[in-house]
C-alpha cells in the first residue's frame, strides 16, 4: 500500500510503498477514506519534536474497518470508524479513573515507542540494500495511508450516515478543540471566553465557547480572513494581535478580563498573553503544543492573589468512545461546524504540499484522501 513517510526533518517526507501486517489480538484494520493534516504532523516534520523513526504520519484519520484481529467483538467488519490518537488501554489508573486522555500505556508505549500496545509494528517497507526495515506508528495511527491497523480502542464506531471524509476532522481538531471547553476548563454560561489562534483546533475551542453558552468569545489571532472564519464559528468579538499590544485589546472589549483564555497554539509568548488575560478567578487553559524544551514565564504572586488557575489539555480531555460519537451526532444535528473547516482535499502524493500549505498558513483543514 502506499503511505507518507517521515525520516528525519532534513529528508521530505516520501509517498512510499509499505507492507501492513494483519492485526493481531485487540486491533483492527482499516481502510482510511481522510487524513486531516495538523499542526502536530508539522511539528514531526520540522523535528520539533523527539519522535520514534522513521514512521508512517497522521493521526487524525476515519474510514471503515476492514478485519478483525482475535479477541476484537466491540466492531465488526464494514464498521464506519473514526480513529483516535489515544487509544485507552482500559486498565490504568487513568483509564480506571475514566481520565482516558491520560492513559499510561498509551504515553509509555504508543507514543514512547512508535508501536503498538504489544511493542511491536505493523508497518515496514523495503530497505535501500533490498533489507526490511522497520517503520513506527504515529501516535497509533499512521493515517496517511491506504490502510491502518490500530488498537481496536482507538478505532471509535460512528453513525454510517456521517460523511466518512468530513467527520475525519472529529478525530483531532474537534474533539481537542471542543473537549477543551466543554471537558478540560467546563467553561460555565455567560462567561468571557479568549481563544488565542484560529487554527482547526482554535475555531473548535470557539465553537466549544459557543455551545457550552459563554456570553462573550474573543478570537486573537493576526490574520484577518481567519478572524472572520472565527464569527462563523461564534465568535462575538475579534482582535487582530498584529493591530497592537493584544492584551491591551482584550481588556478594552473585557475590562475586568476573562474567565476562560485558551491558547490554541501553543507558544510561549501565546501561553503568557493567555494568563495575563484572565480576571479574578481566571483560568487559562493551554492546548496547542510547543516545541519540545519551550518554556512560559509567569507571576505566582498574581496568580495566586487572584485565585486563577492555569490548565493544560490533553486532547480535550476527551473518553473517545462517548465524545466521539456525540461530537459526529452533533454535526449531523446541525449543531456544529465541521466542512467549514476543510480548505481542500488532496491525494497522498500531494502530503509534502499539504504541509506547506499548512506552514504558510493560508489553509485551516486539508484532508489526504487515498
Amino acid at each position: 500500500m502506499k503511505a507518507v513517510v517521515f525520516r528525519d526533518p532534513e529528508t521530505p517526507v516520501s509517498v512510499t510503498e509499505v507492507s501492513l501486517a494483519p492485526p493481531k489480538a485487540g486491533e483492527v484494520r482499516v481502510r482510511i477514506s481522510a487524513a486531516g493534516v495538523c499542526h502536530s504532523d508539522l511539528h514531526v516534520q520540522r523535528g520539533d519534536w523527539e519522535v520514534p523513526a522513521p514512521l508512517v504520519m497522521g493521526h487524525e484519520g476515519s474510514g471503515v474497518v476492514t478485519e478483525l484481529g482475535e479477541g476484537v467483538t466491540s466492531l465488526a467488519v464494514g464498521d464506519h470508524v473514526v480513529l483516535c490518537w489515544v487509544p485507552p488501554c482500559g486498565e490504568c489508573r487513568h483509564c480506571l479513573r475514566g481520565e482516558e486522555s491520560n492513559c499510561e500505556r498509551v504515553t509509555t508505549v504508543i507514543n514512547a515507542k512508535g508501536t503498538l500496545f504489544d511493542e511491536t509494528s505493523r508497518l515496514s517497507a523495503r530497505g535501500a540494500a533490498g533489507e526490511d526495515e522497520t517503520l513506527h506508528h504515529f501516535l497509533g495511527v499512521s493515517a496517511f495511508a491506504e490502510e491502518a491497523v490500530v488498537p481496536a480502542s482507538g478505532a471509535i464506531r460512528v453513525r454510517p450516515d456521517a460523511p466518512l471524509d468530513v467527520i475525519a476532522v472529529v478525530g483531532c481538531a474537534v474533539a481537542t478543540g471542543i473537549g477543551a471547553v466543554t471537558n478540560t476548563a467546563d467553561v460555565q454560561p455567560g462567561s468571557t471566553v479568549v481563544v488565542i489562534g484560529c487554527g482547526g483546533v482554535g475555531l473548535n475551542i470557539v465553537q466549544g465557547a459557543k455551545l457550552a453558552g459563554a456570553a462573550s468569545i474573543i478570537a486573537v489571532d493576526v490574520l484577518d480572513d481567519k478572524l472572520d472564519i472565527a464569527k462563523q464559528f461564534g465568535a462575538t468579538h475579534t482582535v487582530n494581535a498584529s493591530a497592537g499590544d493584544a492584551i491591551e485589546q482584550v481588556f478594552a472589549v473585557a475590562p475586568v478580563g476573562a474567565d476562560y483564555a485558551f491558547d490554541g497554539i501553543g507558544r510561549p509568548a501565546t501561553t503568557e498573553q493567555a494568563i495575563a488575560m484572565l480576571g479574578i478567578g481566571g483560568t487559562a487553559v493551554v492546548v496547542g503544543l510547543p516545541r519540545d524544551g519551550e518554556t512560559a514565564a509567569f507571576q505566582p504572586l498574581i496568580l495566586a492573589l487572584a485565585g486563577q488557575r492555569i490548565l493544560g489539555s490533553h486532547y480535550g480531555s476527551v473518553r473517545p468512545a462517548i465524545d466521539i460519537p456525540a461530537l459526529v451526532d452533533r454535526y449531523m444535528a446541525g449543531e456544529i461546524l465541521l466542512e467549514e473547516l476543510i480548505s481542500g482535499r488532496r491525494g497522498l502524493d500531494d502530503a509534502a504540499a499539504a504541509l506547506e500549505d499548512l506552514s504558510s498558513g493560508s489553509v485551516l483543514r486539508t484532508l489526504l484522501v487515498p
